[in-house]
């Protein structure tokens, strides 16, 4: 019994760290996809805009399986939720993509796995041995170092927002974690986004909604933030975290800063250095290692 129990732990570990790595991959097209939305249709219009397709594709979905709602304190952790993940992230993000480069906005993800990591710390009952905590320090020092250098040293205004949605996804993500140990992470996306329509259908009101004259790229990308980035992706992340913890899963978000650069340079044609294999390979060996080190439960 022993054995077949150890063979099963290892495969949800296997298959969760699979599942970040795809969610990691969607959410690393999210920043060069924002810029190209935010030229032409503006940023708060992309913001509101692309959580509103979400959320009405979200109420469909909920309509069609009618999974199991939430219930009692599972409401205000996904209020928690939606704050990061439908308001905070998107709009923080999408206001730093009209003053940085899509490559310059990777400091985002750049904190993020240890913004999750902590938020995950105070609101479940993980506890990170000290050897992760140093290893994930330490890909995040790597990581800030990186970004530190592909910014000249010069911090540009985007960036407070950035910062901002770092904070505020941390959070989310955190709460959408713990919420997929209890509901389905497809139905943790799904009821975040449908729970925050009536607050999105309002600001609605006071934000111009998109020109969808505005070209087949353009829109295909604003497209792409709400069906993917806004919620298929998330189908992906909060089954990972629920199968191999919040703190685990969110040390793969260490690769998107990489993966966001590399589709910065291809869709975008922003500049890319050596700096960018380095550094690479370096968090990728710090990903290898703290996927291997124990997370205990309180």
């Amino acid at each position: 019994m022993k054995k077949y129990a150890f063979v099963a732990l290892n495969t949800d570990i296997s298959v969760g760290l699979a599942l970040a790595l795809l969610a990691v991959t969607a959410f690393s097209l999210t920043l060069p996809m924002t810029r190209l939305a935010v030229a032409d249709l503006g940023a708060l219009s992309v913001a509101i805009w692309r959580a509103l397709i979400a959320s009405f594709t979200a109420l469909v979905l909920l309509l069609l399986f009618r999974p199991m709602r939430p219930r009692g304190r599972q409401w205000w952790q996904l209020a928690a939720c939606a704050f990061g993940t439908v308001f905070g992230f998107p709009v923080f993000t999408t206001l730093a993509m009209d003053t940085v480069s899509a490559s310059h906005g990777a400091v985002v993800v750049a904190l993020l796995p240890i913004a999750t990591t902590v938020a995950g710390v105070v609101i479940s009952n993980e506890r990170p041995s000290r050897s992760f905590w140093l290893a994930a320090s330490f890909g995040t020092v790597l990581t800030l170092v990186f970004v530190w250098r592909q910014v000249d040293g010069g911090i540009a205004f985007g960036h407070i927002y950035l910062m901002l949605a770092v904070i505020t996804a941390g959070i989310g993500y955190a709460y959408g974690g713990v919420l997929a140990l209890h509901i389905e992470g497809w139905v943790v996306a799904c009821w975040s986004l449908v729970a925050s329509l009536p607050v999105l259908s309002v600001l609605a009101i006071f934000v111009p909604s998109p020109n969808w004259n505005a070209g087949a790229t353009v829109v295909s990308a604003l497209f792409y933030l709400a069906l993917i980035s806004q919620l298929g992706g998330f189908f992906a992340w909060y089954r990972a975290m629920a199968l191999v913890g919040i703190g685990r899963a969110s040390q793969v978000q260490l690769l998107q800063v990489f993966l966001t650069v590399g589709f910065a340079v291809v869709l975008l044609r922003e500049r890319w250095d050596v700096e960018v294999v380095v550094f690479g390979a370096l968090v990728v060996m710090t990903v290898w290692l703290t996927t291997r080190l124990k997370i205990h439960f309180r």
